[in-house]
């Protein structure tokens, strides 16, 4: 028999940097999960990536007996295009333009564009990969960035 799902948590941690407080801690002690095994199977799992500071979406599935499942994604668009750039990948710094089309912060090309695309594909809802292409354009321009057609 099946267990029974008690509830989804979805998170976005730093990858090999989880530990027990906020948002991480609170969010998982509500449903009674084990806290510190999440954050060492989390970091075992995630530390080939830890180098560059990636945050790393992941979505929680609590079950009834308190045991749980994970699995992660791949990073979201905006982070992906901010590391591409050259821009900070932390919260605030670097967090993109203010007047997004006005102010340009950044350029990127399409072949970053295919690039983040590729990597991005297994996470999107596109039918192939020039739908996928798009959706990362119009990520970065609402970002404020400039997609220059030239190859790089």
């Amino acid at each position: 028999m099946a267990k029974k799902i008690v509830g989804k948590i979805k998170l976005q941690v730093p990858a090999g940097k989880a530990n027990p407080s906020p948002p991480i801690g609170p969010a998982l002690g509500q449903h009674g999960v084990n806290i510190m095994g999440f954050c060492k199977e989390f970091n075992a799992r995630t530390q080939a990536e830890t180098a560059s500071g990636m945050i790393i979406p992941v979505i929680i599935t609590v079950y009834s007996d308190r045991s749980f499942t994970f699995e992660t994604r791949t990073p979201p668009v905006s982070i992906l295009l901010k590391q591409i750039t050259g821009m900070k990948v932390s919260k605030k710094p670097g967090a993109g333009s203010k007047e997004p089309n006005k102010q340009k912060v950044g350029t990127v090309t399409m072949a970053q564009i295919e690039e983040v695309a590729k990597r991005k594909m297994v996470d999107l809802n596109a039918k192939d990969l020039q739908g996928a292409m798009n959706m990362i354009i119009g990520t970065a321009k609402s970002m404020g960035l400039e997609i220059s057609a030239k190859q790089a």
